[in-house]
Order: C-alpha cells, then sequence, then structure tokens
C-alpha cells in the first residue's frame, strides 16, 4: 500500500480540532503581546480614516480588509486588549492549514493531508504571520488563495470560477501576496483547455488593480532604500535563497540548511514530475512560488538576499513546497517499518518548528517588555512642557510613534495599552523618557 491510498476516518474532524488546539496554543504564547511596529501607522491614521483612506495601500500592498478589521476593533475592543486582533489572525491561520488539508487529500490522500496540516500549524520559521496581528493581511491573502484553488479544484463550469473569482479578489484585498494566487488561478486555467475561456473572469480583477495602482497604489511609503536595477543581478540568488528557506521551514531549520533541503524537495519534485507528467495544479504551484520569490527580489532585493528567508515570505512558500511535494509523499510504502519511519519523521519535524515557535515567542515577549516600558513613558509625560512635540520613544521598536500629540488622540479615542503595574524594564523606561524630553530638560 502506498501512503496517499491511506485513508483516516473522520479526518476532517481531527484536522479541525488540531487547528483549534495550536491556535489557542499560540494565543496563549501571546498573551502578553501589545501593538507593535506597523500596526501604529493604522491606530494613529484611524481617527481620519475615509472610504478613500481604506483604498490607500500601506506600502506597496492593498491593504482593504486588514484597515476594516482594524477598524472594526479598534471601535469596539480598542487598545484594551491586543488578543482580539491575534484571535482574528489565528482564525485565518487555522482556516490555512483547513484549507491546505482539503487541498492535498483530493491529491495525496487523507495521512499526507493530515501531515501538511500539522507542519504548517506549528511553522516556527514562519513566526512573522504567527505572532504579529498585523500579518493578518498576508495570513488572509494566503487563506482566500487557497479557497480559491480549493475552489476550481471542487466544483467545475460557472459553480467554480464565481466562488474562485470572488475570492481572489478577496486574497488581493488582504495583502499584495494575493497576486502569487491570482497567478496560480491564471497558470491553472491556461493549462486546461476547458478552462481556459475563463481566464475572461479575471480580466475585471486586473482591470481594478490596474486603475488602483495607477490612481492610489503609488501612494504608498516608498522603501529606504528604493529598488534600482541592481535588484536584477541579486535577484536569482534571492529567488533560490527564498525557496530553500522555505523548504528547510518544514522541518523547522534555517540559514545553510536551506540549500540542503532544496536540493532534496527539487529531487523529490523532479522524480515525481518523472513518473507522471505535472498537471496544471501544479504548474500554478510552482509558477505562483517563483513569482513570489521572484517579485519580492526585484522589490526587497536591495536589503540582501538573506531577507528572502523572513518569516512573513517563509509562511507563504513553505506552503506551496507542501502542495508540490505532497504528490511525491503519495508514492512513498506504508508498510512494515516505512511506518514508524515516516511517522517519526513528520513528529520529528513538527516538534523541531514548535520548539522555534516558541523561542520566537519568547524572545517577542520580552521585546514586548521593552514596549511597554515605551507606553508608560509616554503616559508618564503628558502635560510635561519639556515633551518634544515630534519626539520617539524608541525608534527602533516603534517607530510610528513619533508624534505624542497623535498616540495621546489614540488612546483617548480607543483606550491605553500600556500596562497598568510597575515597570518591568525600568532601563528602556528611563532610555524612553530621555528621548521624549528636550536636552535642557533632561
Amino acid at each position: 500500500m502506498k501512503v496517499g491510498a491511506v485513508r483516516i476516518r473522520h479526518a476532517r474532524i481531527i484536522v479541525a480540532a488540531g487547528a483549534a488546539i495550536a491556535a489557542l496554543a499560540i494565543l496563549l504564547l501571546s498573551r502578553n503581546f501589545n501593538f507593535y511596529f506597523d500596526e501604529w501607522d493604522f491606530i494613529l491614521a484611524a481617527p481620519d480614516w475615509t472610504w478613500l483612506s481604506v483604498l490607500q495601500p500601506h506600502n506597496e500592498h492593498p491593504v482593504v480588509i486588514p484597515k476594516l478589521v482594524y477598524a472594526a476593533l479598534l471601535k469596539t475592543v480598542g487598545l484594551r486588549a491586543y488578543w482580539p486582533y491575534m484571535a482574528v489572525l489565528l482564525a485565518l491561520h487555522a482556516t490555512n492549514a483547513f484549507l491546505l488539508f482539503e487541498l492535498v487529500r483530493r491529491r495525496s490522500g487523507d495521512l499526507i493531508g493530515m501531515a501538511a496540516a500539522a507542519v504548517v500549524l506549528v511553522l516556527g520559521a514562519g513566526w512573522e504571520n504567527l505572532l504579529w496581528a498585523f500579518q493578518m493581511a498576508f495570513v488572509g491573502s494566503v487563506a482566500c488563495g487557497l479557497g480559491a484553488l480549493l475552489a476550481l479544484q471542487r466544483l467545475s463550469g460557472p459553480r467554480g470560477i464565481a466562488p474562485a473569482v470572488a475570492l481572489t479578489s478577496a486574497s488581493i484585498l488582504f495583502s499584495g501576496i494575493g497576486l502569487f494566487f491570482a497567478l496560480a488561478v491564471a497558470v491553472q486555467m491556461a493549462i486546461e483547455k476547458d478552462r481556459r475561456r475563463d481566464l475572461l473572469w479575471l480580466a475585471p480583477i486586473a482591470v481594478a488593480l490596474a486603475i488602483w495602482y495607477v490612481t492610489l497604489g503609488r501612494t504608498g511609503t516608498p522603501t529606504n532604500p528604493p529598488p534600482s536595477v541592481v535588484n536584477l543581478t541579486i535577484a536569482p540568488v534571492y529567488v533560490l535563497w527564498g525557496v530553500g528557506a522555505a523548504a528547510a521551514a518544514l522541518i523547522g531549520e534555517s540559514g545553510w540548511w536551506g540549500a540542503v533541503i532544496l536540493v532534496l524537495a527539487l529531487a523529490a519534485v523532479g522524480w515525481s514530475w518523472r513518473r507522471r507528467t505535472p498537471d496544471a495544479f501544479a504548474m500554478a504551484i510552482a509558477a505562483a512560488m517563483l513569482g513570489l520569490y521572484g517579485v519580492t527580489a526585484l522589490t526587497r532585493g536591495q536589503f540582501g538576499y538573506d531577507q528572502a528567508a523572513s518569516g512573513r515570505y517563509v509562511y507563504e512558500g513553505a506552503i506551496f513546497w507542501l502542495l508540490l511535494l505532497s504528490d511525491a509523499a503519495a508514492a512513498l510504502p506504508w508498510r512494515g517499518t516505512w511506518r514508524p519511519v515516516l511517522a517519526a519523521c513528520v513528529f520529528l519535524a513538527c516538534f523541531n518548528s514548535a520548539a522555534l515557535l516558541f523561542e520566537y515567542g519568547t524572545a517577542k515577549t520580552l521585546q514586548m517588555q521593552r514596549e511597554d516600558a515605551d507606553l508608560q513613558a509616554l503616559n508618564s509625560l503628558r502635560g510635561d512642557p519639556c515633551l518634544k512635540p515630534s519626539g520617539y520613544a524608541d525608534a527602533l521598536v516603534m517607530p510610528q510613534v513619533n508624534s505624542p500629540d497623535l498616540y495621546y488622540r489614540a488612546i483617548d479615542l480607543y483606550g491605553d495599552p500600556a500596562p497598568k503595574g510597575p515597570v518591568a524594564d525600568r532601563t528602556d523606561y528611563d532610555r524612553a523618557r530621555q528621548n521624549l524630553l528636550f536636552t535642557s530638560c533632561r
């Protein structure tokens, strides 16, 4: 018997329960987190948001749905608790694991689908997308993108095209990551002869996106330094490093492990494609992964090739790899010693990733102590005549908060996120106060 032929009773229920447990565990890990970095762009600007503001990009990304989510949460729970924001992120993450399971099981069976879901649920190398609520933008794009691909797999004719187009649109409205799922949908349609005419359904998305980019899309904050022609020379290494890092993430590794795992992953995919000609879905996923790292190289390559291994990109790349590798995994034998060996491999990969995720979560908890001290310093100086009107409490942790008056306006409207207890990081508290005061008053 092959692994792909194994059937598991109640597999959907098991995966759904596992996804819920993993989400709750990560929520518990993040219980001491607070609003961080780019989130302050949303928080400080939210009182002035109009419908036009919602359409404006954050950096280069359309973030219509994340802005609407933050607007709703700010109006309800405000800034007094961070866990509702994390709950939205983790609900989307759990959805991704379940959708990945559904896609993989249709091609490679229940057992491979469950293994893929388990790996992505505790993907420690993709920690940025799991431990920062702001990344609901990327994670939401993945959820809608996987939903669009599943609609194409499960439904034929107009019943499949309509939800696929709607979910592709939603994926793009979450973030620019949706563009690569749109690419996957388009490639699959283009390769399958009976779906080629359905490509016309994607035309309105392309036209709307072009209009948005010309009118609003270029108004986002430019990167510093900006991309240049040099990015073209960096791109090949950037792409290889990125796809290698995404492959290594499947076993909770990083760095130069990526080169080793990349060779093994490519060999597995090549072996699978040699046994059976790749279908439209496999080609679409390969195109989406190369598109993700290729475009990112052209827009972010100026920061160095190692930036391709950032957790926010590893998350998407790892999901693409799981979809590609599932075909090869389905052909493995499921008998004798193969059973405990394969089970041990999946367990060790998940354990290593979970340990890495816990390590990142612990480190971020310490970073949040620093931010909490910054917020307490801001509160302690409210009304002080020596407070600089454009002072940074901490240019490394919260550089967006460069106007105390805007910060005070936000907490007056939405509540105070600063801890009420004693200062845990006294050193940073004192440093933040010095940063906020005029030199003559220190």
